[in-house]
């Protein structure tokens, strides 16, 4: 039993100190402009590096055809909505509300 707890606090430790050590070190100075609009974009792509791979492919292949890939074609108007109203709530829902349409309708 010691050992799960020890394994558990070590493993914990290494998941808290990359996260912990740059924000104690970064806190006490400035970045430069350009360091900090770089950075401002590392959400946008990891959030494009996690849904690509869902929306562009299907069944492991790349597939572009509404009946195997709904996910493709109806995140095309659920960006738009996002675009539009800049609200993700709304763009949250919408794109559920799509896809169990597709889902209903049509698969």
């Amino acid at each position: 039993m010691s050992d799960i707890v020890l394994l558990i606090f070590l493993m914990s430790l290494v998941t808290f100190i990359p996260r912990v050590l740059p924000i104690l070190l970064l806190t006490r100075c400035s970045l430069p402009a350009v360091v900090e609009r770089w950075l401002s974009y590392i959400p946008v792509a990891v959030l494009a590096a996690l849904l690509a791979p869902a929306l562009f492919t299907s069944e492991g292949s790349l597939n572009f055809t509404f009946n195997i890939n709904p996910a493709f074609w109806i995140s095309i108007p659920v960006f738009i909505i996002a675009i539009y109203t800049r609200n993700l709530f709304m763009t949250v829902i919408l794109g559920m509300a799509f896809m169990a349409l597709a889902r209903l309708l049509f698969i």
